[in-house]
């Protein structure tokens, strides 16, 4: 898979109202609470599951229809968790993989949904199910047996390259497969990787050098930057943090003028509203903070809603003292992985919440729990305060984490699930 071949693009035309209700009802204001065990969150009143089917079944006929005999569909994400069911009964002779991107919650709150029977039966038509690390496997697992009764294949020793205790996420085993109508589902735990040789690449280039040099001019001026990038969301817990960061100018007078935040949080889709009241909270948020803290050089929280171009951030990797990344809930988080990489041979720190997917991946990030107010005190702390000695050392291991598995290594995994010597 390192000199991946042209693919084709098949687009599927649907009309306003199944997007809206299909992703912007069912997907978010269903699913996506749920997935990440916000329970308050969660709306049904509003899903239309006819159009759910209906838009899963369009995606599962277009993949049946270009698929040759015998063939492997990849389906992504829970948006598409119907897809395999259809797929399986118009085309049995296919091959099919499932990787889902969240979280996968416990048992209890996965029950919460109405269709829960419906999507599990789906998912257990595939070959091969695949989740960022064991705890969304076993999650999914424990689901599988107690709500539609699939049996459960044996726990084997979670691989190496995940953390097996002391986080919130840790697991020392995991479910191998499952078996259910007659077939044997794989289970595979692979965390998205990134693309490191492309990152360290970048991080050289002249483009990147070019907003490096902006970025010291106009934001770092000599100061400590702290970095935190991610999409407007309930989930990623930026009030969390603008509250930490808040904390720390009350607590540390002689960081005034030293230290500067760059919040950059992507906007949400118009016309989702529990979004758009996130996003004028955190904006309300940092305008109130620089309220109390600017100076008339220093402006202590940079905040931009924007997308930010790759080569861009990159170099915001590039010069960014910490990263601080502490969502709710994340399924992976690739921000923390992508830092990594781009801190090969350079000190730095990742400030990372334990409820991410990557908490169990990146040995040298320094944990924190985003719902306690003393762990996050702690941990910004202790990132401002760290040596260089120390930095360089947890670097090191993460950025070898992350080059010891990249995306091509995660591919390559999940569709290897699918060889004969796996499947039974």
């Amino acid at each position: 898979m390192d000199n991946p071949s042209p693919f084709t693009l098949c687009r599927i035309p649907l009309e306003d109202e199944q997007i809206s209700s299909f992703y912007h009802i069912t997907s978010k204001e269903c699913f996506w609470p749920i997935l990440h065990t916000f329970p308050t969150y969660f709306n049904v009143n509003n899903a239309n599951w006819k159009i759910f089917e209906e838009v899963n079944k369009l995606f599962a006929m277009a993949a049946c229809a270009e698929a040759a005999e015998g063939a492997t569909v990849w389906v992504h994400d829970y948006n598409l968790w119907l897809a395999p069911g259809y797929i399986r009964a118009e085309r049995p002779d296919l091959k099919i993989a499932f990787f889902h991107h969240t979280p996968f919650p416990g048992n209890d709150v996965f029950a919460i949904l109405p269709w829960r029977e419906q999507i599990l039966e789906s998912l257990l038509c595939c070959d091969v199910v695949g989740f960022h690390i064991p705890r969304y496997t076993e999650n999914f697992a424990r689901a599988a047996t107690t709500l539609v009764g699939a049996k459960r294949g044996p726990k084997v020793l979670v691989d190496k390259k995940f953390i097996e205790v002391g986080t919130a996420l840790s697991e020392g085993t995991v479910t191998s497969h499952l078996e259910h109508n007659g077939r044997t589902i794989q289970l595979l735990s692979s965390p998205v990787g990134t693309s490191p040789d492309l990152i360290q690449e970048l991080c050289w280039s002249p483009s990147v050098e070019s907003h490096g040099e902006l970025i010291v001019q106009d934001t770092k001026k000599g100061r400590k930057l702290i970095l935190s990038a991610s999409r407007v969301d309930y989930t990623k817990g930026n009030e969390e943090l603008l509250l930490a960061f808040e904390r720390l100018l009350e607590r540390r007078n002689d960081l005034h003028g030293q230290v500067v935040l760059m919040l950059a949080c992507v906007a949400a889709a118009s016309g989702m509203k529990i979004y758009e009241d996130t996003q004028r909270s955190i904006e309300e948020m940092a305008g109130r903070i620089n309220g109390r803290f600017s100076q008339i050089d220093w402006v202590p929280i940079r905040f931009s809603t924007r997308r930010i171009p790759y080569d861009e951030m990159i170099a915001w990797f590039c010069h960014a003292d910490v990263c601080w990344i502490t969502p709710l809930r994340d399924g992976l988080n690739l921000v923390a992985k992508e830092y990594a990489a781009a801190r090969r041979n350079r000190g730095g720190v990742l400030v990372l919440s334990e409820f991410t997917g990557a908490s169990v991946v990146l040995d040298g990030a320094v944990l924190t729990n985003p719902y306690s107010n003393r762990r996050m005190d702690e941990a910004i702390e202790s990132a401002l305060e760290m040596d260089e000695d120390e930095q360089r050392d947890r670097m090191s291991r993460m950025t070898d984490a992350v080059e010891s598995y990249t995306v091509s290594d995660w591919a390559e995994e999940q569709i290897s699930g699918l060889s004969p010597s796996t499947l039974q």
